[in-house]
């Protein structure tokens, strides 16, 4: 393209040293004055689609806009289009948390900015990683032959879905490496119909076909989750039919209703037909089953020649670049080095507990209105009830949209947010304890909001 005319006598430095430490100062006090006020914003957005078109200039700005001027319009534009996932008073999906140790790290990590794809690139990197990964095995008291001490190993993935994915193709390539001339239109996968959707996702991205995903139906007898019963037969039928299984994914708390898969029976059932079984535990990670690594790094594994070094064909290091999809990767690992190092496994126990404890006392104020009811029995931190008054047998209870219309009026307080789910046929109500900023006070305060769209529902049902 030749050269380009340099037509700025002042040179640009996007990283002027002094100037990134005020800014920088400026921005930890924005930070700061918004969590000290979150809880006087709405937390469900109440803005309409299309509100910023009229915010900002259709064009970016040619020449630089003082600081205090973006963050004006970080606080008087975008913050009325956010929902407020950090407030206290957020109890919908499963709720963020954060530290100030997850802070520190993500600073640090973004300073760095390394490219760890493998060990000589960054070897800190590559080796914080390690050491991170067994610590975290050792917490969930896994053997070692989950540890890279023993044979094993793990990897910090981006999202759950890719996590997912990983374990899926290495699944199927480890089934036509078994008979190469195996169709793999012939590869069937099994979960329920509380698995999370990435699941079905991943399925589509492995290549496995619709009609092979299978998704066995989980009933409220058995709170909803996985009965290894179902899986065996359903896998003894894809057999009997010429068709091979090759993949079992159990769950852990799922979204719904943070059901629990009976994972030491159907490891059973995995193990008696050969197929990999993969645990989601991205909520209620209590335990984990973690993919062999030899063939996670075998199905994923490549190896260009700008990527080749002596340490990597040594094979005495790990390359991360074939744990993943993606071969590019950030330093995550200082930021859970961080976490583990400046509050320790009893501290992160104690807040998990924190948790815990706050949805027990709303467990106990829904028990004690006659008006509602627990759905399925508490787990974790997610409380699942809905509003079911006592009514004559002779006058029917429109139980789900009550329940909507409950739910609708109290987000459209903005004084908490919630969702629902539907299970079983079930229509009920969520209510995640787990913003770090929650405290027994918003709790309670969640729960008169809510008893006062109980009476103004109700009233206006009557």
């Amino acid at each position: 393209m030749g050269s380009l005319e340099d037509r700025n006598p002042h040179h640009f430095n996007p990283l002027d040293l002094e100037e990134f430490r005020t800014q920088a100062y400026q921005t930890i006090d924005f930070i700061i004055n918004y969590y000290q006020n979150i809880e006087t914003f709405p937390v469900l957005s109440q803005a309409q689609p299309g509100f910023l078109k009229s915010s900002f200039p259709n064009t970016p700005p040619n020449k630089p806009q003082p600081f205090q001027t973006t963050l004006q319009d970080v606080q008087t534009k975008l913050m009325p289009g956010l929902t407020h996932w950090l407030s206290p008073n957020f109890f919908a999906y499963f709720p963020s948390t954060i530290s100030t140790a997850g802070f520190l790290g993500e600073m640090l990590c973004t300073a760095f900015n390394t490219v760890g794809f493998n060990w000589l690139a960054s070897p800190a990197s590559t080796e914080l990683e390690i050491l991170v990964m067994d610590w975290m095995a050792k917490m969930l008291r896994l053997p070692e032959t989950f540890m890279f001490c023993g044979s094993g190993g793990g990897v910090l993935h981006g999202t759950t879905s890719e996590a997912m994915l990983c374990t899926l193709v290495a699944a199927r390539d480890r089934a036509l490496a078994v008979d190469p001339n195996r169709d793999v239109n012939k590869l069937v996968v099994y979960g329920s119909d509380q698995t999370h959707s990435t699941y079905a996702k991943a399925c589509k991205i492995a290549g496995i076909a619709p009609e092979n995903i299978r998704t066995i139906c989980t009933t409220l007898g058995s709170e909803f989750g996985l009965e290894p019963r179902l899986v065996s037969e359903a896998m003894e039928a894809d057999v009997a039919a010429g068709l091979k299984p090759i993949y079992l994914c159990a769950t852990v708390g799922t979204t719904s209703s943070t059901a629990v898969d009976p994972v030491d029976g159907l490891a059973d059932v995995a193990r008696r037909f050969g197929v990999w079984f993969h645990v989601d535990a991205a909520y209620a990670g209590s335990a984990c089953i973690c993919p062999e690594a030899g063939l996670i790094t075998g199905s994923l594994s490549t190896d260009p020649e700008y990527l080749k070094n002596k340490q990597s064909e040594s094979n005495s290091v790990v390359d991360f670049k074939d744990w993943q999809v993606g071969t590019g990767r950030r330093f995550k690992a200082i930021r859970l080095w961080m976490i583990f190092q400046m509050y320790g496994v009893a501290n992160l126990q104690s807040h998990i507990r924190s948790d815990i404890h706050l949805a027990k006392g709303f467990e106990k104020m829904v028990n004690s209105d006659s008006r509602f009811e627990i759905v399925v029995p508490r787990r974790f931190a997610l409380v699942c009830f809905r509003l079911n008054p006592p009514r004559p047998k002779s006058k029917p209870k429109p139980v789900e949209l009550l329940n909507r219309k409950l739910l609708e009026w109290v987000n459209s307080t903005g004084r908490l947010y919630m969702t629902h789910s539907i299970v079983g046929g079930i229509y009920f109500l969520r209510f995640a304890v787990g913003a770090t900023l929650t405290e027994d006070r918003h709790v309670a305060a969640a729960w008169e909001v809510i008893s006062e769209g109980a009476d103004h529902v109700l009233r206006d049902e009557s």
